[in-house]
């Protein structure tokens, strides 16, 4: 208790803008009493979220209004709807949503402190859990009692408190909370943590939440040093969410596995605990890998492509639209580029094409790869497979599905717009009545 006091004054200052994540359970409720409790003018916004999931939320809502009236205190809420979340929702989903609405109210009040109620025994939960599941060096840490984002940073001033001592604190002056009752359940991993595992080691050691807290200090100061060490790494390799494997095997061993770390955590942010050291033995294994083309999928739909010496990262997989127009004097592609008809050019790359209306069944079209795709490549007597000229010149799978095909109405394939031209491409001395180009 007295360890809290301590960091909140050396903390907060007169004037301060401060946001609370209020949830209406004991631990909130007394660290919003701890706070307004402090001899300091801050400015306390409550923001409260009604999941919407269980059926006593409605009336914490209305305990929490009532509460935050009677105090005098400003309370911003918030209800989710259900319609708005996946029909399989999950604690991710809800979590990104909360502190979506958290933002948007430090943004509103101006404020640079978001304040939540974890405390001693979370940590002691967090790390045990990620122990026994795997997970980076720095996820191995828990969370800290500060984490800094972009706009703001987010507090958690009750690390050195157990649910014990906020009972008793409650209790000594009598604040009131609501109860969820699925705390109680052991269908919920961190609940079977919570009653069984948790009071087996505070009987080996009351204050055993304070040595799980030296042992995250002393941790991320491991890992803050070795972070320094491979910074110089990531900043020539990783850039734009690709990362570049050149000479990636040359590498140590432990530097590659904190790239392949940095980079899950420059992509989960908040939501580490999503992923384990399975995770990053599976991306080391693609890039390790002597297949050119790999993609593999990561929880909250983060996908890895290994394209040649590229690993790129996305958030969400783009679904592949197939298509099939036909080029009159301009046609406007699903990528957002355009072909068209034009009168004349000096130019002769890939982007533009020659040809003679007389050897090809006119209208043209441009449609999306089919299985057996043939051509004719330019200054070659035989046909080639299109697939065999992607993978020479290294295009990615998503790149091959939509690269742009155009065909004549016979079917025959007479360019790939940027990449390569057909053996009916003309040269500036022979004869063609049309020009087409790719912009």
């Amino acid at each position: 208790m007295k360890e809290t006091i301590a960091y909140l004054n050396s903390l907060l200052a007169s004037g301060d803008t401060i946001v609370i994540g209020l949830s209406g359970g004991p631990d909130s409720m007394c660290l919003l009493d701890i706070i307004s409790s402090l001899d300091k003018n801050i400015n306390i916004i409550c923001a409260h979220i009604n999941h919407n999931i269980r059926e006593e939320s409605k009336n914490e809502m209305a305990f929490i209004r009532k509460y935050c009236k009677i105090k005098k205190i400003t309370l911003e809420t918030t209800t989710f709807d259900k319609k708005s979340l996946n029909e399989n929702y999950n604690e991710l989903e809800l979590r990104e949503k909360r502190y979506l609405f958290f933002e948007e109210i430090l943004k509103k009040y101006n404020a640079k402190y978001l304040f939540t109620a974890h405390h001693g025994d979370d940590l002691v939960e967090t790390i045990l859990m990620r122990i026994t599941r795997g997970s980076t060096l720095k996820g191995y840490t828990g969370f800290q009692i500060e984490t800094t984002k972009r706009n703001y940073r987010i507090i958690k001033p009750l690390i050195f408190m157990t649910k014990d001592d906020i009972e008793l604190y409650n209790k000594e002056h009598d604040i009131p909370s609501v109860k969820d009752k699925t705390n109680d359940e052991d269908n919920y991993t961190r609940n079977r943590y919570r009653h069984n595992v948790l009071p087996f080691l505070k009987k080996e050691n009351k204050d055993i939440h304070l040595k799980y807290l030296k042992f995250s200090r002393e941790l991320l100061k491991y890992y803050n040093f070795v972070d320094k060490i491979i910074s110089e790494e990531i900043e020539n390799r990783y850039n734009k969410k690709i990362l570049d494997i050149t000479s990636f095997d040359k590498l140590d061993k432990l530097i590659q596995t904190k790239i392949i770390e940095y980079i899950l955590d420059d992509n989960y942010d908040r939501n580490l605990y999503l992923v384990n050291d399975k995770h990053i033995t599976l991306i080391l294994d693609i890039i390790n890998s002597p297949k050119p083309n790999v993609e593999i999928n990561l929880p909250d739909n983060l996908r890895i492509t290994k394209t040649y010496n590229k690993l790129k990262i996305t958030r969400k997989k783009k679904e592949c639209s197939t298509y099939n127009l036909i080029i009159n004097n301009e046609v406007t592609l699903p990528n957002g580029k355009i072909i068209k008809m034009i009168e004349d050019t000096d130019k002769n790359s890939n982007y533009y094409i020659k040809l003679n209306s007389k050897e090809i069944r006119l209208p043209l079209y441009v449609r999306t790869r089919k299985d057996g795709d043939k051509m004719v490549v330019k200054n070659m007597t035989s046909s080639k497979k299109l697939k065999d000229i992607f993978i020479n010149c290294k295009l990615s799978k998503e790149e091959r599905d939509m690269q742009p095909i155009v065909v004549d109405s016979g079917g025959e394939i007479i360019w790939l717009p940027g990449l390569k031209k057909s053996k009916f491409d003309k040269s500036k001395g022979e004869n063609y009545d049309i020009i087409l180009w790719y912009n």
